[in-house]
């Protein structure tokens, strides 16, 4: 008998390979194995029936993806709600995953991004390399990444040296430990709060000072109940070009992750992943990067580094 903790951890691997054999829910597939004497070694011949039976219940298709390197990225700077531009590095990302959505044949009726210019930017790409850039695109703080309060601008590294690795990791991964706020005397408080773009939200009562997740997940999910979900429900194909926390967030939602478990989710820059949704909005194709596997964990491998001291 084997944990469902260890099976996470397993289909963590078998979904990015971009194939069919990760499309199954975790709890089914704990099931399944809790319930037989075989060794999981040799059950995985059945996985492809399993998916397939999956596959024929599913209602709903859902692309998201991180946008791609951003300046601060490739930095190593925390960036949060600074606009940072996309790196040459994270243009190329961009156009590979619009070449990677037209060669899978997905199309999208509206997408969906956050008010930050890399996400922009790396929509944009992405819709115009798989010729669909005359779709409507809504814009919202909402899909913004996690806001890093005081940390904004400081070397990930540097602040490990000084803090611990341990500390930055609960400062980036963590559920609900938020990071110190950024104050008013802060180098980019004036260029955050005082940015146009967010005339029309969120209000002053509502702008962070900080976010942890939890934080982050209370202004996304939402969005994704209000706005994503109706627009599924009419038949909507949709894409989500947004950011690594705001994105977790819908994640986290989607697959009843425990906070534990969101913790060791890295995702990459600029590979779009699929959802599968039933009738009830559960999925039963989860995280299916569009991507090799082994591209896939060498980029989550670099997203869970960033916060090593050097």
């Amino acid at each position: 008998m084997y944990p469902c903790k260890i099976l996470n951890k397993v289909l963590t691997r078998l979904d990015v390979t971009g194939g069919g054999d990760g499309g199954f829910r975790l709890k089914q597939l704990c099931k399944d194995i809790e319930q037989s004497k075989s060794p999981f070694t040799n059950r995985l011949s059945s996985l492809r029936a399993v998916s397939s039976y999956n596959k024929k219940m599913s209602k709903y298709t859902i692309v998201m993806v991180r946008h791609g390197e951003s300046e601060w990225n490739k930095l190593n700077l925390f960036c949060g709600w600074y606009d940072a531009d996309l790196s040459d590095k994270g243009k190329t990302e961009a156009l590979s995953a619009g070449k990677a959505i037209k060669q899978a044949g997905l199309k999208f009726d509206i997408a969906h991004t956050s008010l930050l210019t890399r996400a922009q930017e790396t929509l944009k790409s992405i819709l115009k390399e798989s010729g669909q850039e005359n779709i409507p695109v809504q814009k919202t703080w909402r899909l913004n990444e996690r806001h890093y309060g005081g940390l904004t601008g400081m070397n990930k590294a540097e602040t490990a040296a000084k803090y611990g690795e341990e500390q930055v990791q609960i400062w980036r991964r963590s559920f609900d430990v938020p990071p110190p706020p950024m104050e008013s005397d802060h180098k980019y408080y004036e260029t955050i709060v005082k940015d146009p773009r967010y005339a029309d939200g969120p209000k002053p009562e509502e702008f962070p000072k900080f976010e942890s997740l939890k934080l982050t997940i209370e202004r996304t999910l939402p969005y994704w109940n209000d706005t994503i979900i109706p627009q599924l429900k009419e038949g909507k194909r949709i894409i989500i070009a947004a950011h690594g926390n705001s994105l977790r967030g819908i994640v986290k939602h989607l697959d009843q992750m425990s906070n534990d478990q969101i913790m060791g989710l890295n995702l990459p820059t600029g590979i779009p992943f699929v959802y599968e949704l039933d009738e009830n909005f559960k999925p039963v194709v989860s995280m299916k990067f569009l991507g090799d596997e082994e591209t896939v964990k060498a980029a989550m491998a670099a997203v869970a580094a960033q916060g090593k001291a050097k």
